[in-house]
């Protein structure tokens, strides 16, 4: 039998490489109900660089902006994590802060 899959490597989230980076877009009715926050995503993301698991880890606050996170990290796109020329899955946790100026 195939040896199990190794547990996905652990990166910092200062370690994420984006290819293609999370759409944050401010929805309307927290603009205007003035919310903000910081939402932190926990990350798995596989060998190729696509999110397997998305889920929050720290919320915002504000449903609203959760789940615009939750959306745009699902369709973010990252470089391959590689240890010696092997790309890896990997986890991590990612922050994402909406701010209004």
């Amino acid at each position: 039998t195939p040896a199990p899959p190794a547990a996905p490597v652990q990166l910092p989230s200062s370690a994420l490489r984006y290819l293609q980076p999370p759409a944050q877009v401010y929805p309307l009715t927290s603009v205007r109900m003035k919310e903000q926050g910081t939402v932190v995503l926990r990350l798995v993301v596989s060998a190729q660089g696509l999110p397997q698991q998305v889920s929050i880890e720290r919320s915002s606050g504000h449903r609203r902006l959760d789940e615009q996170a939750l959306q745009a990290m699902r369709a973010a796109r990252f470089a391959p994590y590689t240890l010696n020329g092997v790309a890896l899955a990997w986890t991590a946790l990612a922050p994402l802060v909406y701010e209004l100026e």
